[in-house]
């Protein structure tokens, strides 16, 4: 069995933390940015406003934490990623306590690296939203409920508490289902029926509700007490309820009006990306596991677990039946996924399963090599990196490939995928993220406006075609967005296009441009845009300029 050392996890965490110098990303990380940047700006923890405008959609805990965090280290890319990175760091450990309850040491390991070498993970550390603490959380939550099984502590009982409140104030009760899930199907199947109707759950209860009362006096006082106000297109808006059940259970009723049409299927698709490398040893441990609870006749042994498996299947069937549905909502259950590949790697490494050991094998070091080619498209042809890129790749590729050539080195299946993966996320990030940022307007604008000391009453943003929630926070202070030419009066500065630019001289402004931009929407890649030779084409040109 490998013993994965500790120093893998320093290179993760440098790694992780290298991701603080890119921008955050539009639609929804920048604009939690600024929402935690007002929130920081006023004061005011209870109620949340975006720009000015009441928000309901998020829960408050990551505005609450980003904006501490810009108070001490500022308005800026390190004040808003670190609690985010540190709660994925937390993520890993708490991972690491409860597979090592569940199994042991070498597993434990295993599970925590297989859960931190995820892409859904490197995505969540540098495309802040709130799954990376969710998914802390919840973990937390599950890890401190198992010790309290075992030991009886009640310091285990108010962390696990604790961690499910927290976690519903991160992103609504799916923190509370899936330790639900998770514990529910495991001492079904082992057939604990005291650990189910344990009247101390009752106590449970009482503690996560009293932690979510501050939450809800905030809602409460911003929503239920103004029913004129109109939020979401409404009113008579209930902010209590929409929290408790709209948000969530609403989408699987129909009730919420959101929806895009995402089939049963359209979060396991993701996965295959989301959770590379280890998505095809997830998908066997999974069925393996399965089969073996049907030859048990679906009764466990007291030394088995189902807390991973069965947690995972109940949370995908639960979010997979929305009718409104974003390729990170999985990520919650990728701890649980971790301890299936982790279980699965443990029998291969054993003995178990030799048969299929010999065909996943080849496959697994193949996809790694897939992996590792595929980043010389970002260093050679995406984003024609300089010549210290092309060598970092080819260094990095030729580490890779003497370790995978080493005889003596064993279980390749697991560090042949972890090192490609590795690899994979030093050139997103420090590369490819880095050069594709420059091209998000918002941030571009809002740091240039920073940096001349713009006042606010003096700039609208005309006729733009981009939402530029990241305006605002790399401006340090909000801007007015308005398409009708009245608004333009009395404005020193504008940011617009060719049209806009159009309109304003055929009203008789003198326009100075300042600075002119390229606008690419960064989250919508498309063909056009990777090809060096189209990507002139989809890019839109802005221009910031002086009006006269």
């Amino acid at each position: 069995m490998p013993k994965v050392p500790f120093w893998v996890f320093i290179l993760l965490t440098v790694l992780y933390c290298s991701a603080i110098r890119i921008d955050t990303m539009d639609v929804d990380a920048s604009q939690y940015a600024e929402i935690s940047r007002e929130m920081a700006q006023s004061g005011d923890y209870l109620h949340i406003y975006d720009r000015g405008m009441d928000y309901l959609d998020k829960p408050p805990f990551l505005f609450w934490i980003s904006a501490l965090s810009m108070n001490i280290f500022g308005v800026n890319n390190f004040g808003y990623k670190l609690p985010s990175i540190l709660f994925a760091l937390w993520a890993l450990y708490a991972l690491y306590r409860l597979t090592k309850l569940l199994y042991d040491e070498e597993t434990a390991r295993m599970a925590a690296l297989i859960l931190a070498t995820c892409q859904g993970v490197f995505l969540m550390t540098n495309d802040i939203r709130c799954d990376t603490i969710l998914m802390s959380w919840v973990i937390t939550a599950i890890w401190a409920i198992k010790e309290c099984e075992l030991k009886r502590r009640w310091q285990y009982v108010l962390l696990g508490t604790v961690s499910i409140a927290c976690g519903m104030m991160t992103k609504g009760p799916i923190a509370l289902l899936v330790p639900l899930f998770a514990f529910g199907s495991d001492w079904l199947l082992k057939r604990k029926w005291k650990a189910i109707f344990n009247p101390w759950h009752i106590v449970d209860a009482l503690i996560i509700a009293i932690l979510l009362v501050p939450m809800s006096i905030g809602l409460y006082q911003q929503f239920d007490m103004h029913p004129e106000k109109i939020v979401n297109g409404a009113q008579h808006v209930s902010g209590l309820r929409f929290f408790f059940w709209t948000q969530s259970f609403g989408r699987i009723t129909g009730e919420s009006p959101w929806s895009n049409g995402a089939g049963f299927d359209f979060l396991l698709s993701n996965m295959f990306w989301s959770f590379l490398p280890w998505i095809f040893l997830f998908l066997v441990g999974l069925v393996l596991n399965v089969i073996t609870l049907m030859k048990q006749k679906f009764r466990l042994q007291p030394q088995q677990e189902w807390l991973s498996t069965g947690g995972f299947i109940l949370t995908y069937i639960a979010l997979g039946s929305s009718r409104y549905q974003l390729p990170h909502y999985i990520f919650v259950a990728f701890p649980l996924a971790a301890i299936v590949v982790a279980k699965l790697l443990r029998d291969f490494f054993t003995g178990a399963y030799p048969r299929l050991y010999a065909v996943i094998k080849p496959f697994q070091i193949l996809a790694s090599i897939l992996l590792v080619a595929g980043t010389a498209l970002l260093v050679l042809y995406v984003f024609r990196g300089s010549w210290l890129w092309t060598t970092v790749w080819v260094l990095l590729a030729l580490i890779w490939a003497y370790m995978m050539l080493k005889k003596q080195l064993r279980h390749k299946i697991l560090w042949g995928s972890t090192a490609a993966i590795i690899i994979v996320n030093v050139l997103f990030t420090n590369h490819f993220y880095y050069k594709l940022l420059q091209f998000q307007l918002g941030s571009q604008a809002g740091r240039f406006i920073k940096a001349k000391n713009i006042a606010p009453a003096g700039i609208i943003a005309f006729r733009v075609d981009d939402p530029l929630n990241s305006l605002p926070f790399y401006a340090g202070h909000s801007i007015a967005i308005n398409s009708e030419l009245d608004a333009v009066k009395g404005k020193e500065y504008v940011l617009t296009t060719n049209e806009g630019l159009g309109l304003l001289k055929d009203q008789g402004y003198t326009v100075t441009i300042i600075k002119q931009m390229e606008r690419f929407k960064v989250t919508e890649l498309t063909p056009e845009f990777l090809n060096p030779a189209t990507r002139s084409k989809a890019l839109v040109p802005y221009y910031l300029a002086k009006l006269r």
